[in-house]
């Protein structure tokens, strides 16, 4: 299903430990070759802490910047490079805007490279967005089950063939020995099974992305809201927007009692209350950044949900507004 080799799929616990061990792994296999990484300024915390963590132990990490669509400058990103460069992790879809990064053109710029590996967070992307490994030149590629209805704590890591990296969690050898522990057998099954129907809904995509306009539409006509998802760059399933004076878990708490799940941007660091370092990194104030929600679809949405949602979030916001008043 993804077009790779039996012994390039290694099975983890989901996006975290894929992308700990594509990045954590590949920097202490290849150190001696140079210890400069590229990473881009809207990356997932599983890998902004564990650049963090490399540059504590000696690595140079240079953040791109993005623009206001949330997108980085290849031109940017040829001028980072250096002879020292082992490794570019850039995220394929943003977790919080749904931003989309030009992954074949970045693998287009690292096929020159021969010492220079592509590590993609796919973890969004999956199913939502094509994926071509070889056409993109991608050496490492981080994907998490329970994106696509498979079971929590289920993942994988492809590891292009060529590539070593330093095993993580050493033991018994299992996963050849890049992942040691008794595999989740019952877990991986559930991941292909539930990976094959998620690519078989591939013709739904755009009743998806009919879905994701809707909403953006809807919500930009909307007095005082401000929407962060931009169309034309983005997945078909992510809707990100603040509510001008509302915090974001106010939102997300008002809508919950209308049966209406959604979370404020990244659900991994939604409990921290902090502004979102994606929004503050395309230019969002503090503000807005502190007040944005994500709505995050599925092939099982239909319009007549996002229907009912504008109608309840309508109703939410002038009831607040009264209260604030």
């Amino acid at each position: 299903m993804l077009g790779a080799l039996p012994e390039e799929i290694i099975f983890t616990s989901g996006g975290t430990e894929g992308n700990n061990l594509a990045i954590k792994g590949l920097a202490y296999s290849y150190e001696n070759r140079g210890k400069h990484i590229i990473t881009s300024s809207i990356e997932h915390p599983s890998v902004r802490v564990v650049m963090e963590e490399l540059e504590q132990a000696g690595f140079s990490v240079t953040y791109l910047p993005v623009d206001k669509n949330g997108v980085i400058k290849l031109d940017e990103l040829q001028a980072a490079l250096t002879e020292e460069t082992i490794l570019v992790s850039i995220m394929g879809v943003n977790n919080e805007v749904g931003s989309i990064q030009p992954l074949h053109a970045i693998g287009e710029i690292l096929a020159q490279r021969e010492h220079t590996f592509f590590h993609v967070d796919f973890v969004q992307g999956i199913g939502k967005i094509p994926l071509v490994l070889d056409a993109n030149a991608i050496d490492l590629l981080t994907i998490s089950g329970h994106k696509f209805h498979a079971l929590r704590g289920t993942g994988v890591l492809f590891k292009r063939k060529k590539v070593h990296l330093h095993p993580e969690i050493l033991g018994g050898g299992q996963e050849m020995g890049y992942r040691s522990g008794t595999e989740n057998l019952a877990g991986s099954v559930a991941l292909a099974k539930a990976l094959r129907l998620t690519l078989e809904n591939e013709s739904k995509k755009p009743e998806l992305s009919e879905i994701r306009d809707y909403l953006l539409t809807e919500i930009a006509q909307m007095p005082d809201m401000t929407v962060h998802t931009k169309q034309g760059v983005a997945a078909p399933h992510i809707v990100c927007f603040s509510a001008k004076g509302h915090r974001g878990e106010i939102l997300v708490h008002a809508l919950e009692k209308e049966d209406i799940y959604i979370s404020t941007t990244s659900a991994c660091s939604s409990k921290q209350k902090l502004a979102s370092s994606t929004l503050k990194a395309m230019g969002v104030t503090d503000e807005e950044a502190t007040g944005a929600v994500r709505v995050s679809l599925s092939f099982e949405n239909r319009l007549s949900e996002a229907k009912i949602f504008i109608q309840k979030l309508q109703e939410i916001i002038e009831n607040l507004n009264k209260v604030v008043k």
